[in-house]
């Protein structure tokens, strides 16, 4: 595997992407929107496993609009009150609109790089709205999108992503943790109604047992087994949705 930096000119400036491919090469290409706690060693170590099983993936900083910034760590991060205040205020900073906006540079990115084909995204705590978004606004570029523990996926918002169902064309995957205020139970009703109405080909799953943030490795509530088991139903979405 090699990762190569890259920036890539947006609407608000470069944003720093990395870009990781197989040592053998890919024809295909998945973009994973992180969580509030940003680009850092776990999420290359994710984009790491994606590689593994043959696609080349773009990890881009969607907190690029607040410039370089220290790394910050998921297991004190919430605990320090500046620091937490700092992570919601980029979050409140980088709308849904915004995120759509870069998707359409990252998606040019892509191209420019050699996977001008069909791309999966997948998408983490904020980056899951951002991914079924994705899906919605490029419905001839997504062909799948998966959140995982994505908050926020069915709410009154205007740009709630589930009201944006009938623009989707993609193949969508969300797991929910056993538990999650930011996902509750009326929301995941409200999603899958919408995504029926719309006709997408899709799954809602429950990860009972697992709390908000289960899939990544440097969180202090990380779950092997739930971890792998997400691995496992991503490998065969993209598997299944993503030309080889």
């Amino acid at each position: 595997m090699t990762k190569r930096l890259i920036d890539i000119a947006t609407a608000d400036g470069p944003c720093r992407a990395g870009l990781f491919v197989p040592d053998g090469g890919s024809r295909t290409a998945i973009i994973l929107f992180m969580d509030i706690f940003g680009p850092r060693p776990a999420l290359d170590a994710m984009a790491g496993r994606l590689v593994a099983i043959g696609h080349a993936v773009l990890v881009p900083d969607l907190f690029h609009r607040f410039g370089d910034r220290p790394a910050f760590d998921p297991k004190t991060a919430f605990s320090e009150e500046a620091t937490k205040e700092r992570l919601f205020g980029m979050l409140r900073g980088t709308t849904q609109a915004m995120t759509v906006a870069d998707t359409g540079a990252f998606l040019d990115a892509l191209s420019a790089q050699g996977f001008s084909g069909p791309v999966g995204v997948t998408g983490y705590c904020m980056g899951g709205a951002r991914a079924l978004n994705a899906a919605a606004a490029f419905p001839d570029r997504v062909a799948a999108a998966a959140s995982f523990h994505g908050g926020n996926l069915a709410t009154e918002a205007d740009d709630s992503p589930h009201r944006r169902a009938a623009g989707m064309k993609a193949r969508i995957y969300v797991a929910a943790a056993g538990t999650d205020g930011s996902f509750p139970p009326e929301q995941a009703g409200r999603l899958a109604e919408a995504l029926r109405a719309a006709e997408v080909d899709h799954v809602i799953e429950t990860y009972a047992g697992t709390k908000h943030g289960w899939c990544m490795p440097d969180h202090p509530v990380y779950d092997p087994a739930g971890a792998e088991r997400h691995w496992r139903r991503l490998e065969t979405l993209f598997s299944e949705t993503l030309a080889a």
